[in-house]
């Protein structure tokens, strides 16, 4: 199925995509994170707060090894870990329903949001969402539009359609 060896990910060209999970509760969600990174070929998550770190057979158990092949470190402030990717030129975005959130549906219009060249994309609790006080420290909020009685995703799923679409506008690879 040609896929690649661990050590030949870790060699090869990444996404110019981050993705930070912050206070995360569930390690089922953690692992799925990390899977889906691994497929779309994520530069690495930041794991922050409250969220487990590998190694933990609960994160291994979605993740399927990809704990071991995604680059991965532990912020134990989210605010820190932001700042710290602006220093290093990765435009930050909150995935997060609030007034005035671009829609994920629109970002490839360029209307709204001007394509970067590295990118963040930053994930909150289960309950909470993405912490108020991160917000300020983000270049824009990004929404998946729903359409059903419900708004709101579980994270890993909503995890998994935001790197799809920032996979399709920010791919450097075939």
């Amino acid at each position: 199925m040609n896929r690649l060896t661990v050590e030949e990910f870790h060699n090869v060209e990444k996404l110019p995509l981050v993705v930070v999970l912050d206070n995360i509760r569930s390690l089922n969600n953690i692992g799925s994170v990390f899977r889906t990174s691994d497929a779309f070929r994520v530069e690495r998550i930041c794991l922050c707060g409250i969220t487990a770190t590998p190694p933990h057979r609960d994160i291994h158990k979605t993740a399927l090894g990809a704990e071991e092949s995604v680059q991965w470190s532990y912020h134990e402030d989210a605010a820190e870990c932001l700042k710290a990717l602006k220093s290093e030129g990765f435009s930050v975005f909150a995935i997060e329903q609030v007034d005035n959130s671009v829609s994920l549906e629109k970002l490839s219009t360029g209307r709204q949001i001007d394509k970067p060249t590295k990118m963040a994309v930053v994930f909150g609790n289960e309950i909470e969402g993405v912490q108020e006080e991160l917000l300020p420290l983000c270049d824009a909020c990004i929404e998946i539009p729903q359409y059903g009685t419900k708004h709101s995703l579980n994270v890993s799923c909503a995890a998994a359609i935001v790197i799809w679409e920032m996979f399709k506008w920010l791919k450097i690879y075939d």
